[in-house]
This record gives C-alpha cells, sequence and structure tokens, in this order.
C-alpha cells in the first residue's frame, strides 16, 4: 500500500503531461486545418 501511496504524484505528473501532449497536439491539428481550409478558399477562389 505505501509503494501506491508513494507512485500516486508520479503517476498524478504523467497524466497531467500526457493530457498536455494531447491538447498542444489538437491545437497543432486544428491550426493545420485552418491553413489548409485557407488554401483551398484561395484556389478556388482563383478558378
Amino acid at each position: 500500500m505505501r509503494h501506491i501511496l508513494r507512485a500516486a504524484p508520479l503517476i498524478a505528473l504523467l497524466a497531467l503531461a500526457a493530457c498536455q501532449t494531447v491538447q498542444g497536439a489538437g491545437r497543432d491539428i486544428q491550426s493545420a486545418g485552418q491553413v489548409i481550409a485557407r488554401e483551398s478558399q484561395e484556389a478556388q477562389a482563383g478558378l
């Protein structure tokens, strides 16, 4: 039981880091999607 209590802060820290990584990746993907949409609109306007 003591080992679990000692590991709990480490597990919480790793979980928090994973959430931040996923959130950052989501923002990057969203930004890429916006660029693609903008370029697509510009290409269609030029036709």
